[in-house]
């Protein structure tokens, strides 16, 4: 008993034996069966919810605002990569009407060109105006079809409307087109076109060898006096002295004057070809005249 007391007096022991015993009650409180919480129970699941609800909104707050940070990053993202596709989208668009605009335009002019081909037996082919000379005192332009092509001088340049000049100088790659429309009877190398009418190839016949800049049409001179020649006729190249081929549509018959003495006529005639606004033309290959 006496050493129950020494035992006891031991403060450390005294209060270790107490909270031992504490802690032996508080299991079997807690581990009975309860219909509710102990207060200190309470008071320590508020207080954890209390700390858990403190931190826990902010948090969240904090995480959703990033959250819609990268959000809205990767529709800026989508936004730009669909501004891409509209741009790439309107480009190739306008590429593709290019080249069907330009896919129809040859189609035009190869039925132009099979249709004179079965007529009369030359070979056309398409060119690209590559520049233009508005120079009224030297009007030429410049073709991409050159030597390398086959492309010689004086050979005859149109369009799907009519003649528009002649191949004046060659080179390896490129071509210059002199327009019928610098056509000078002084020219010191003139190159007169001869011509006739449709319908009346076997009566009509002349020679065009100048150009009306103020009247905007060609002069069609030695013309027979008694030529049935007039107004509304249509004028081909009749293909004499083959250099320009037969069958050229020029243009048509104005009006029709007597010449001064009387024994022949002239006749102003309108081209048929616009002179403006080229994108292609169509050289005509003539076989080459042996030498």
């Amino acid at each position: 008993m006496l050493q129950l007391f020494k035992l006891l007096g031991n403060k450390r022991l005294f209060i270790m034996l107490i909270g031992l015993v504490a802690f032996i009650a508080i299991m079997g409180f807690t581990l009975g069966p309860r219909a509710s919480l102990s207060w200190p129970e309470k008071f320590v699941k508020d207080t954890v919810g209390f700390v858990q609800n403190v931190f826990y909104k902010p948090a969240a707050y904090i995480a959703g605002f990033f959250e819609d940070v990268r959000n809205m990053r990767a529709i800026y993202e989508e936004n730009e990569e669909l501004r891409k596709a509209v741009v790439q989208y309107s480009r190739e668009s306008a590429d593709y009407n290019n080249m069907k605009a330009n896919n129809d335009k040859l189609k035009e002019y190869l039925g132009f060109t099979q249709n004179q081909k079965n007529r009369d037996k030359y070979e056309y082919r398409t060119a690209q105006v590559l520049s233009v000379n508005s120079d009224p005192n030297n009007r030429t332009l410049v073709i991409d079809l050159g030597e390398r092509d086959g492309v010689r001088v004086n050979m005859s340049v149109t369009t799907v409307d009519g003649m528009v000049g002649i191949i004046s100088n060659v080179s390896n790659f490129t071509s210059t087109v002199k327009l019928l429309t610098t056509m000078d009877a002084q020219d010191p190398n003139p190159q007169p076109i001869s011509v006739t009418a449709i319908g009346k190839e076997d009566k009509t016949f002349g020679i065009i060898e100048s150009y009306d800049e103020k009247t905007k049409t060609l002069l069609m001179t030695r013309i027979p006096e008694d030529d049935p020649i007039k107004a509304g006729d249509k004028i081909i190249s009749s293909g004499s002295g083959g250099v320009i081929p037969q069958g050229l549509i020029i243009g048509e018959v104005a009006s029709v004057q007597v010449s001064q003495y009387g024994q022949s006529k002239t006749a102003t005639i309108t081209p048929a070809a616009k002179f403006e606004d080229w994108k292609y033309l169509v050289v005509v290959f003539t076989p080459e005249e042996p030498e």
